[in-house]
């Protein structure tokens, strides 16, 4: 009897806090997360409305476009594509692979895809075209670029290129963030393009083979890192860091944002839980990488070394697109870009920020009980130096970083969040 009135006692209080709207007790309301850290119950599936306004636009199953061997666009995307993240989700969606920023940009102009990802300048090019496309996510941050001698090469550093008797040729990619990087490096050093260097359109693979006749090259990763750890036919003698701080967006066209919001959700959380799933399986996540045609001449040591540097150093918050950050950014990219008539109309912080659709993301972070940063994770607290003014101080890169940030921090957590079995509170 005294068991039953207890257990009377203890449902009355219950409907009590129910209808009163308080806290239940932690086990009443506790989240179930996956072993990735994915709360059970934020699988939401998409709306049949959506689905036939996009199968009436002939927009079913959703294309994406992604650029590989770019780690923090292929991994991100293979892993959403082969683990089911977005079939769970009822998304059905296409990926496929192009070999640069410019050729996606057209499949998404012609409405063909509806979702791409874009470093600053090939995004910078789509919102000042004035195509309706809006980014909800950062998917990679801090893409070293990097100028490289040959390793017997009298050159030992970025200086060395002024006052030369003939200019140095260096090989890069011409209109690429490579070209922002050097020309921003060059004018920060007093060197002359025309007088103390030239410049030569180059692609990366030839780049990689380090030709004779070229004093330096600037690619990008995973090349640089393909080049010193496993070639070994050059050495790095400056990086791009300090000139730019570098994030590239994954975006959707305004038409899927306006008629099929909860499709442009499940795509936000499907983006972070990969991002996730790598942390928790980076091995499982490399040998996804190599069932890829585009990567199967690539070693899995420099696999997991691209994995480890973009998609598992920071704090999974450096996927929100944070407008204002990232808008003040890349204002020194869109003053380059105007000024040599790259893009017609001349941007800044406000413009990009215009171009972000933050709600998704914010709502993803939501569900899994994260703070948003106020600042990307690379950057310390205290980090405050102004964004138009290079070269930037020191912070965090995969050039000068090895160990993962840890996560979650006192300030990281909104609500209790669980990862690989571990309960962590705020």
């Amino acid at each position: 009897m005294n068991e039953l009135k207890i257990s009377r006692r203890i449902f009355s209080a219950l409907a009590i806090a129910m209808v009163a709207g308080l806290a239940l007790p932690v086990s009443a309301q506790t989240t179930k997360f996956s072993d990735i850290g994915w709360p059970e119950s934020a699988n939401e599936k998409v709306s049949a409305k959506s689905i036939a306004w996009l199968k009436e636009k002939g927009w079913w199953p959703m294309q994406v476009a992604f650029q590989p061997p770019w780690s923090g666009q292929n991994t991100i995307m293979l892993v959403m594509d082969k683990t089911g993240l977005l079939t769970k989700r009822g998304v059905d969606a296409k990926f496929q692979a192009f070999p640069s920023g410019p050729a996606i940009n057209e499949v998404i102009i012609s409405g063909r895809f509806q979702f791409g990802n874009g470093g600053n300048f090939p995004f910078t090019s789509l919102f000042d075209k004035g195509v309706p496309v809006k980014s909800i996510a950062i998917i990679n941050v801090n893409l070293m670029h990097a100028m490289l001698v040959p390793l017997d090469s009298p050159i030992k550093s970025i200086n060395d290129f002024k006052n030369r008797k003939e200019p140095a040729t260096i090989g890069l990619v011409t209109g690429s963030s490579a070209e922002f990087y050097v020309q921003s490096a060059f004018k920060s050093h007093g060197i002359v393009i025309g007088k103390d260097v030239i410049l030569k359109n180059m692609p990366p693979g030839e780049q990689m083979a380090m030709p004779k006749g070229i004093d330096a090259v600037v690619p990008w990763d995973p090349t640089p890192t393909i080049m010193v750890k496993e070639r070994k036919n050059a050495r790095i003698i400056n990086d791009s860091f300090p000139y730019n701080i570098y994030g590239s967006s994954f975006f959707v066209r305004q038409e899927v944002i306006d008629n099929a919001p909860d499709v442009v959700q499940a795509f936000t959380d499907a983006v972070v839980e990969a991002s996730l799933w790598i942390r928790k399986n980076p091995d499982a996540a490399v040998k996804a990488m190599q069932e890829d045609p585009n990567l199967k001449n690539f070693s899995p040591q420099i696999l997991r070394q691209q994995i480890d540097a973009y998609n598992n150093l920071y704090k999974p918050t450096y996927l929100h697109p944070l407008p204002q950050f990232w808008g003040k950014a890349n204002e020194t990219t869109y003053e380059w870009l105007f000024d040599n008539k790259r893009i017609q109309t001349k941007a800044n912080a406000a413009t990009y920020a215009g171009a972000v659709d933050s709600r998704f993301m914010d709502r993803t972070f939501a569900k899994l009980g994260w703070s948003t940063p106020k600042i990307p994770p690379f950057l310390t607290a205290s980090w405050n130096a102004p964004l138009d003014k290079v070269p930037y101080p020191t912070y965090s890169t995969p050039l000068n970083t090895s160990k993962p940030q840890q996560f979650p921090e006192k300030g990281d957590l909104t609500k209790d969040w669980s990862f690989d079995g571990k309960m962590f509170k705020p």
